[in-house]
This record gives C-alpha cells, structure tokens and sequence, in this order.
C-alpha cells in the first residue's frame, strides 16, 4: 500500500487534517502559556517534563490541563 500524498486525500479530509491541526496548535500554545504563566506550586510535577510532554501530541496539553494544574489559591 502506497503513502498517501496530499492531493490524494478528499477536500474533505484535508479540511480535517487542517482542522485538527489548527486545534492542536492552539491546545499547546494555551497549555504552554498557562504554564509559564502558573506558579510552580500550582503545577502537579516539573514545569520541564510537562514542556516535554506536550511534544505528545494532543495528549500532553490534554493530560496538562486535566490533571497538571492543581486549584489556584486565590
């Protein structure tokens, strides 16, 4: 079975693949600037590893954002 290329897939499928790629981004770009943003405290486990796992694509923000964070003491 051949790779598919680009201009094999269906518009809609390119629309897909656009969109998610799209969420993706914004996902991460949110979940890193939450994190840069939170004190260490408020975070469940190394700023670093949660920056490596966000490389994990769309499970690491997900992951971050469901269980990283813990509840703001304000």
């Amino acid at each position: 079975m051949a790779k598919k290329q680009w201009s094999d897939l269906t518009s809609g499928q390119q629309r897909a693949v656009v969109v998610g790629g799209a969420a993706e981004a914004v996902l991460t770009v949110a979940a890193l600037r939450d994190l840069a943003h939170r004190p260490a405290a408020d975070v469940r486990g190394p700023k670093v590893l949660w920056v490596l796992a966000f490389f994990i694509q769309p499970f690491g923000p997900l992951a971050y954002f469901a269980r990283g964070r813990r509840r703001s003491h304000s």
